[in-house]
């Protein structure tokens, strides 16, 4: 299989291309020619692309022809103008006479966008794009439920993702995709406006945080090649970039209060502006509801705070700010019988998770040329997760009401990310080049204990009133982590791009602590009762390397392929936490490994957008679940290296704008149809367990369906989404059945059905919506740990229902 990919892309590796042009001009304001005031600059197909200042000189990347732009100052009518090959240049863009504020027609069309999916541009400010996978959601666009983040239908064009549903809130963000663990993003490097915000990006890559959809403008997401600037990882980058402040109003805001089904209540405000050269933003996002099964109550509140200084029109700083608290009873994990008998029971009441997560992030940007851009961010996390209750490996075990176990971590870490990016020119084309460094460090703590024997949320140890509790452990995890990563660009000509790249890395991961090694006799006595002590150091210096091309024959078409080396450190929850449901093989260690696509994607006169590629994705050592067979009789999952493995598909999206397609109107009618399909193969090639080889990987449905279609009429949305998931494994043996914990077994193939509407009248807007419509009971995550281990059902029917104002 390796040896006809790597042909394949070879092949097409020596035939591919792209390139741009440069755009030139000047604005001026007609009756002030002199007047120096901020200009906002809007493509037509794409957004937002850069604000300048009237009266200077600016320059624009121009991939497209024709091309339309936008030209906004506050106060003042917009100009449109459309550019193409034959426009002279440089531009003189002449903005008219001032007004009192700008038409609610042009606002909403320069918000308005075809398709819910855009792509990345090859290179922005700091970063590089070219050749690589890559996807940006429109998060305005979509009809998805965004009070509760369903992810489901905020991600429903991005193909091959796998996504776990275990809760109605949102409170955390599953997804992976190409065999990965979904299981709180852990596999991709997720960041908030650039910077990282997951626990731990060496030791603990796990996501607690996710920003609340109603903040996000778009969520970028990049596979591929993405390991060379944005970390090692295997499945690539996820951007959260949160809505940029408006800037022609000193104070304007958006307040959304939603209610639904199991009592859900959320609540929205954002506020910002602009002062002078300071822009601002600022929301609170509130959550409370019961859930939909007993025991899985939840409150959550989330504070964000953002200010910027705009000191030229090429030079800024910005400060952020965002606090994160919730608590959650969990109702605890299933076997597939009791799944079978009633899959909303619980028999856990003691059960809570509470989390307090504070980020910080301080960023400096300065172009020093229209060819030169540099960005310099400081970011930093301290935080703590809590976790209290019974979790005997026998899931359908009723509580004895005893002591629970508790595990708190706290997380602090700091780091800086630095980056240049020159554009040159190289013979008769352009070039790119982007170097970055980062450097991070992380001094974290993990301790493991007896809780309480009481039912509520208490998060302290009671180590002196149950001093023989055997799950005792205390660990320090002092991580470093410098790295140096370099892409170019090179623009062979019009049409043909070529992107090498390489990250180097070193890595430095530390576990220090003890933990506690208690027998007894048959009789419950303790015979033994010492304290272990455990240290050991990692250091790993290596490179990646990496390669996408790029060729445009016109503009409606794009043929790219790239290729990346991948790597996954061990983390610290691999090798210290004590888990009832599982043992760890002492001698786990790092996942190696590489990705690559090929593919063609475009746009053809705003009427079909497509994107469709073939990937291959290789692990060595790949971490995972197998059943191992104890000289007492018993069975028992062991964590550990199982072996090598390949995944290979083909993922696929087609967007039809049917109203284009027939001439209607785009003011007044909507109708679009998509369809987002995977097919997805995958299997062991070589591990020491000789039943592994020839299995299919875990967490690897065959078939990801999503299909959908979007109506409107004047200011009336409507959405209908189909969902369809065929089954997976979730552990190298292939096992159907469920064993006693519920952590080994099939997850069944399920679909469903949601319906979403909207509708807005002048500064109002209602939206509601039915998910899974048709009631399925399903489930999509067998937990290891909190909140299970066991089987976590996904929620049954539930609706909701949002009013929003701003002003």
């Amino acid at each position: 299989m390796k040896s006809k990919v790597f042909s394949s892309i070879f092949c097409l590796l020596s035939a591919l291309v792209f390139g741009q042009s440069t755009l030139r001009g000047k604005v001026v304001i007609a009756e002030e020619p002199e007047k120096r005031i901020p200009v906002q600059i809007y493509d037509r197909s794409s957004g937002f692309l850069k604000q300048i200042f009237s009266n200077e000189a600016f320059s624009l990347t121009r991939d497209a022809d024709p091309l339309t732009l936008f030209f906004i100052a506050d106060g003042y009518p917009a100009v449109e103008t459309t550019v193409n090959s034959s426009t002279s240049l440089p531009l003189l863009i002449t903005i008219g006479e001032e007004i009192e504020t700008l038409s609610e027609v042009v606002l909403s069309a320069r918000k308005k966008e075809v398709f819910a999916l855009k792509r990345m541009r090859d290179y922005e400010k700091t970063a590089i794009f070219a050749g690589k996978k890559n996807e940006v959601v429109l998060v305005e666009q979509s009809m998805a439920n965004l009070a509760t983040n369903n992810a489901r239908q905020i991600f429903n064009q991005v193909p091959g993702l796998n996504i776990y549903q275990n809760d109605d809130a949102g409170l955390q963000l599953h997804i992976g995709g190409r065999g990965l663990d979904p299981n709180r993003t852990s596999n991709f490097n997720t960041r908030q406006n650039g910077y990282d915000i997951s626990a731990d990006v060496l030791g603990y890559p796990e996501s607690y945080y996710t920003p609340p959809a109603e903040a996000l403008e778009e969520i970028q997401i990049i596979r591929g090649a993405a390991s060379l600037q944005y970390g090692t990882q295997f499945g690539g980058l996820v951007n959260f970039k949160l809505k940029e402040p408006l800037t022609y109003k000193t104070l304007a805001g958006t307040t959304r209060n939603t209610v639904g089904s199991n009592g859900l209540f959320t609540h929205f405000t954002r506020l910002e502006g602009r002062v002078g050269k300071w822009r601002y933003a600022t929301y609170f996002n509130a959550k409370k509801g019961e859930g939909f099964r007993p025991n899985s109550g939840y409150e959550s509140q989330n504070l964000f705070g953002q200010l910027i200084y705009d000191f030229s029109p090429n030079t800024l700083a910005s400060v952020e700010i965002t606090y994160l608290d919730y608590l959650a009873q969990q109702a605890g994990g299933l076997t597939d019988q009791m799944f079978a008998e009633n899959p909303f029971q619980s028999n856990r009441q003691r059960n809570w998770f509470g989390l307090y997560w504070l980020l910080y992030n301080a960023k400096f940007e300065h172009s020093f040329s229209e060819n030169t851009n540099f960005s310099f961010s400081f970011f930093g996390l301290n935080a703590q997760r809590n976790a209290v209750g019974f979790r005997s490996n026998r899931v359908s075990q009723i509580d004895p009401n005893q002591e629970r176990d508790l595990i708190k971590g706290d997380f602090n870490n700091y780091g800086f990310e630095t980056r240049l990016l020159h554009k040159y020119a190289l013979g008769k084309t352009n070039a790119v080049f982007l170097v970055g460094g980062k450097y991070y460090r992380a001094r974290n703590t993990s301790e493991q204990g007896p809780g309480s024997n009481l039912g509520d949320a208490d998060f302290r140890f009671y180590t002196n009133d149950f001093p023989t509790y055997s799950q005792q452990s205390s660990y320090l995890y002092p991580n470093e982590n410098m790295a140096l990563f370099m892409e170019h660009i090179f623009y062979i000509n019009d049409q043909l791009s070529v992107t090498p790249g390489v990250r180097f890395e070193h890595i430095a991961t530390a576990t220090d602590g003890s933990y506690l090694r208690i027998n007894t006799d048959a009789a419950g006595n303790v015979i033994l009762n010492e304290r272990e002590y455990a240290a050991e150091k990692r250091n790993r210096s290596f490179s990646l390397l990496g390669l996408g091309l790029s060729y445009k024959p016109f503009p409606a078409l794009e043929s790219y392929a790239n290729f990346s080396q991948n790597y996954r450190s061990v983390t610290f929850t691999d090798i210290s936490i004590i888990n009832p449901a599982y043992t760890i093989n002492p001698n786990i260690s790092d996942e190696k490994g590489y990705s690559m696509d090929i593919g063609f994607r475009g746009q053809f006169k705003k009427t079909v957008s497509f994107d469709t590629n073939f990937f291959f994705l290789a692990y060595q050592n790949r971490i995972g679940f197998i059943q191992k067979a104890y000289r007492d009789g018993s069975v028992k999952s062991e964590r550990g290296n199982i072996g090598d493995a390949e995944i290979y598909g083909i993922e696929s999206l087609l967007d039809i704008n049917v109203a284009k397609g027939l001439g209607w109107d785009a003011n007044v009618y909507i109708f679009n149809v998509f369809l987002n399909y995977s097919q997805i193969e995958s299997a062991y090639t070589a591990s020491g367990e000789a039943s592994v080889v020839g299995k299919e990987v875990e967490f690897v449905p065959q078939s990801n369906l999503k299909t959908g279609v979007k109506l409107g009429y004047k200011n009336v949305l409507m959405s209908l989404q189909y969902t369809g998931v065929s089954s997976q494994f979730t552990d190298s043996s292939n096992a159907v059945e469920g064993n006693i914990s519920g952590v080994i077994g099939q997850i069944p193939a399920y679909s469903l059905l949601d319906l979403s509407f909207s509708t807005s009248f002048k500064s109002f807007k209602i939206e509601a919506g039915v998910n899974n419509l048709t009631n399925e009971h399903y489930f999509t995550r067998r937990a290891t740990g909190y909140p299970g281990p066991g089987i976590i059902p996904s929620p049954n029917r539930n609706i909701f229902t949002t009013l929003q104002y701003r002003f």
